[in-house]
């Protein structure tokens, strides 16, 4: 039996390519002549190891042209001919996708939940993308079975022989997988078809069973695979045992003495996450040990023995200080290997970028790996800033990629009835044409934004969107954003028209009671084609692709209500990934861990090594707890750790390494990768610290990219229009805003500028007051009586017209009626309380006074109520719904409404009032609960009346607009700012206030 090993230090694939040149694994097979190379047939893990090896055969000096045959363990079907037995064998079954296993065991996990023992298991209903992610999960344990060919009756065996010792929920769930795990099979029978899985087992199977007639006396070689697959592991021996059959192993541990490998064979000393946990178990299988296996090239690196140990077994770890080696010993080992602590993953990123950045420029070639796919695009993304264009290797999943996201934009403008924000986020989307040049449906999209939406709420649909539009051409809508002419009322239809047109099915779909998965795709394809036809996307070839399999799956699986689709859609794209067509550059490579097997690129660069990440979390699935897939014969989650290990120390492997990890992930603390603890520890605090300070190079310099070295002090904008173009008229609540930040006066009435309504807005406390509002000055108005018998009836009529105005969102509507009953009994209480100390009652009474100043200047404004009581004195009222002013802005002449309403009054300019002072300012609190309706006194200096006060409030008002309205003075931002504002001003992003103040505490200019 041949078997060799090549050490991680060792690259791979040029020392596999030496070895067969120079006939080391040829068994004195013949080397003469120029075709003798294409005798030798070799088989590598993954098809990037095959073209990887072909091209260290094409730059090897001896090769004379002709490659010799390179094929993968259970390759594709095309792969297989020379594989096959000289015997007849039994066609293969078909392929049961994905897919379609998904949908059917959707349908059984879905009868199981609604079961009467199934809904026990469950402390809620599951939702429709619950149970798909369940079937999923259900599969890959069906695979688990498969692959370590165990059957469904191991598990059946669980329930008998862990009866006493398994509770409720997992005897409930054995109960479900008797059920389960024999239907399947019995369906793929039915339909003459297997799963991936069994079909690989077959073809491995089958080509063991062909090797010693297929080869006979020729070389050939299984190189790089770990064997964690029975069946691999099968065809490796049979390989082994040929006239010139090689086995060549990735980075077994020449040192490992035979009583590590027997605790690595022995389950209780926990071995599943070892790095070489798969290869003893092979070389078992083999019947060999490691004095067995030659090293095929000459180990001359001690970094690999400092790994080894360092990932010992816990038991051996005790003997680490005998194992460590001299300080000047491990400085040497690593002084190619750096660290970089990331404070986060964004400048984990970002340095990973410029490292790469920087070995490229001297000419190295580089592989980065990472199984974190948010941190692979993340580098990505960061690399094109310098304008390199990396290949993420392992791809992007579908739902994620630009055609999901179309797809998931198309499903949640159905969904939500063509909402204002799922529309607008459509019609942004590049893709989304419409048989429309994209210029043309950016115009539209900006028309239907300011004229259709902004401050607008349209019944659901693409009806009411068109309700809306006619409406607006009719002049029927209040101040508009944009007011629209004629034929941008016209493009618009047609707009709309096409973008029905292209929902329809996908609407009548969504508008059935129950739907499946294969009518939801099939809608979801023809509205993505309609509506990205003429586009260039991203990932089309495989929504296609997926959208062809869920068609021939029509009515399978789980039925389920048309709720929660984004979450659905995504479980039922789970496995479809988008990979990358264009051409890159060779000499940079972003690879996932399986990919990266076998590569040695000048500098390896391990990203994400922070804990569950590499190593991934240990988790044995929803259907089966660890002890029990050990009891029924299946490898432990850790198995998966084990494998993630020896990918680590066959990259620690390589001549230069960066290894990458952040102290926070997204919002949380993160821990470094116990993989990555283990070496600190082995290796001692000072080496740890020399390769973190060679990683600072890179981190300084990635936080150096976006830094700007010199300052400029932001001073605060201080616009000075001449006086002529400034306002001449204010209302009583602009009053404050002169007062506090002249800036948006400027940007108001001199620069005209309007803030925008929140698209898609919801009804919020500011609408709710402006509505109740309404209701109570209305009443007022009206003439009623809060005394009658019928007031709270005649209230509540009133109320109901008022909030009818929120008829597109009935729901939140009634809630706020309902509401509204208990203010409207606490409203009446106050009333009836006061009601024999007033006279006359005014609601939203107006007022308009003309000031004496150096040109005509007039003061507007609109009182809540305003009193008149029995000594003949007014009293005004302001309702707030808000919290009134401070006690101390009122003292200090800073809340100028209601004193300025007061002058106003005793001016007699308030409509239908004659000229009275004003004997009280009261707030009024709008709420429920019992602060609700209990008056609140503005707060007067000492010794002043109210009509003092708002004298010295007219005074100083007429000091600011004389100094800031009529002389040609800067209007500043933010002038008095209200400390305890914690909302951004309507005009604070024109001023740019954020660059010129401090946001945190109190210290503000």
């Amino acid at each position: 039996m041949s078997l060799f090993s090549i050490a991680p230090s060792t690259p791979f694939l040029l020392c596999l390519t030496d070895a067969i040149m120079d006939g080391r694994l040829l068994g004195g097979w013949e080397r003469s002549g120029p075709f003798w190379l294409s005798d030798v047939s070799i088989i590598v893990p993954t098809q990037r190891a095959r073209q990887g090896l072909a091209e260290a055969f094409a730059r090897h000096p001896d090769f004379t042209g002709l490659l010799p045959d390179i094929r993968t363990f259970g390759g594709d079907e095309a792969d297989e001919e020379p594989f096959l037995p000289p015997f007849d064998a039994p066609a293969l079954p078909k392929t049961a996708t994905g897919l379609q296993r998904r949908l059917v065991l959707s349908k059984l996990v879905a009868q199981w939940a609604q079961s009467e023992r199934g809904r026990l298991a469950f402390s809620t209903p599951p939702t429709a993308a619950e149970i798909f992610s369940m079937a999923e999960s259900l599969g890959q344990l069906i695979d688990d079975l498969t692959i370590e060919e165990k059957t469904p009756a191991d598990i059946r065996a669980l329930g008998e022989d862990m009866a006493q010792d398994l509770g409720e929920y997992w005897q409930q769930t054995l109960e479900f997988l008797d059920i389960a795990l024999a239907a399947w099979p019995a369906l793929l029978t039915q339909d003459d078809r297997a799963d991936t899985a069994t079909l690989r087992r077959i073809r491995l199977d089958r080509q063991a069973a062909a090797a010693q007639y297929l080869y006979r006396d020729r070389p050939v070689i299984a190189a790089g695979s770990t064997g964690s697959i029975p069946a691999t592991a099968r065809l490796l021996a049979a390989i082994a045992k040929l006239p010139r059959g090689a086995v060549v192993l990735p980075g077994l541990d020449m040192a490992m003495t035979p009583a590590t490998h027997e605790a690595l064979l022995d389950p209780e000393s926990n071995p599943h996450g070892h790095p070489q946990y798969g290869l003893a178990h092979l070389l078992r299988q083999f019947g060999a040990g490691v004095g067995q296996v030659t090293e095929l090239c000459k180990e001359t690196d001690s970094r690999t023995s400092i790994v080894n140990h360092a990932l010992a077994l816990t038991r051996e770890t005790a003997r680490w200080a005998g194992q460590r080696p001299a300080p000047s010993g491990i400085e040497t080992a690593f002084a190619g290997v750096t660290i970089i602590r990331a404070r986060n993953e964004d400048e984990e990123g970002r340095s990973v970028a410029v490292a790469a950045r920087a070995a490229l420029e001297r000419g190295q070639s580089v592989g980065i790996v990472t199984p974190d796919r948010n941190l692979a695009r993340r580098i990505a993304a960061e690399l094109k800033r310098f304008g390199i264009h990396a290949d993420d290797a392992a791809g992007a999943p579908l739902f994620q990629s630009p055609a999901g996201a179309l797809a998931r934009q198309i499903l949640n403008l159905v969904a939500g009835s063509c909402n204002a924000v799922d529309l607008l986020a459509l019609l942004r989307n590049e893709a989304a044409l419409l048989g429309r040049e994209r210029g043309e449906v950016v115009r539209l999209a900006n028309l239907v934004d300011l004229g259709l939406l902004r401050g607008q709420r349209p019944a659901p649909g693409i009806a009411g969107l068109r309700q809306m539009l006619a409406a607006h051409l009719r002049d029927e809508i209040k101040h508009p954003a944009r007011r629209l002419t004629a034929a941008e009322g016209v493009a618009i239809s047609g707009l709309l028209d096409d973008l029905h047109a292209a929902i329809l099915s996908l609407e009548s779909v969504l508008g059935s009671d129950q739907i499946d998965a294969g009518l939801l795709a099939n809608a979801l394809w023809s509205s993505f084609e309609a509506l990205s036809l003429g586009a260039t996307l991203h990932g089309r070839r495989e929504m296609a692709d997926w959208a062809g399999q869920m068609a021939g799956l029509a009515g399978e699986g789980h039925r389920f209500a048309p709720f929660g689709l984004d979450g659905v859609l995504s479980a039922l794209m789970t496995g479809f990934e988008v990979r990358n067509r264009e051409e890159r550059r060779r000499d940079i490579y972003i690879w996932g861990q399986i990919e990266a097997r076998l590569m040695s690129p000048d500098l390896m660069i391990l990203g994400g090594l922070n804990e569950d990440k590499w190593p991934g979390a240990a988790d044995p699935g929803p259907w089966l707890s660890r002890g029990m897939r050990i009891a029924a014969g299946l490898e432990p989650p850790e198995r998966m750790q084990g494998l993630a290990a020896h990918d680590f120390a066959q990259a620690l492997g390589n001549g230069k390494v960066i290894v990458t990890y952040a102290d926070r992930v997204g919002s949380s603390p993160a821990l470094p990768s116990r993989l990555v603890q283990r070496l600190d520890a082995f290796v001692g605090a000072d080496a740890t610290r020399a390769m973190e300070a060679r990683g600072a190079v890179w981190i300084e310099t990635a936080r150096r990219v976006d830094t700007v070295e010199a300052t400029a002090k932001i001073h605060p904008p201080t616009p000075n229009p001449p006086a002529a173009i400034r306002p001449r008229k204010l209302s009583v609540t602009e009053v404050e805003t002169l007062m506090r930040s002249p800036y948006d006066l400027y940007a108001k009435h001199v620069l005209r500028l309007r803030p925008l309504d929140v698209l898609g807005d919801d009804p919020d406390a500011r609408e709710r007051g402006t509505i109740v509002h309404a209701i109570f000055g209305r009443f007022v108005q009206e003439g009623h009586d809060p005394v009658a018998e019928d007031a709270f009836e005649r209230l509540m009529l009133i109320a109901a017209e008022e909030f009818g105005g929120l008829d597109t969102i009935g729901e939140r509507r009634d809630i706020w009626l309902r509401r509204f009953a208990a203010a409207a009994h606490q409203f009446l209480d106050f009333e009836r309380a006061r009601a024999a100390n007033v006279l006359k009652r005014h609601a939203e009474i107006s007022g308009r006074w003309g000031l004496k100043l150096a040109e005509p200047f007039r003061i507007t404004g609109t009182a809540d109520r305003v009193d008149v009581l029995a000594d003949g004195s007014l009293e005004i009222l302001d309702f707030k719904t808000g919290s009134p002013p401070a006690p101390a802005s009122m003292r200090g002449f800073e809340a100028p409404q209601l004193p300025l309403e007061a002058l106003m009054a005793g001016a007699g300019a308030m409509e239908g009032l004659k000229a009275a002072p004003t004997s009280a300012l009261t707030y009024i609190k709008i709420g429920l609960g019992p602060e609700a309706f209990k008056p609140s006194s503005f707060a007067l200096p000492e010794d002043m009346d109210v009509m003092a006060l708002a004298d010295e409030v007219g005074r100083r008002m007429q000091g600011h607009i004389d100094l800031f309205l009529m002389r040609d003075t800067p209007m500043p931002a933010r002038l008095m700012p209200l400390k305890t504002q914690r909302f951004s001003g309507a005009y604070d992003h024109l001023a740019r206030v954020a660059e010129w103040t401090l946001v945190d505490g109190e210290e503000e200019p």
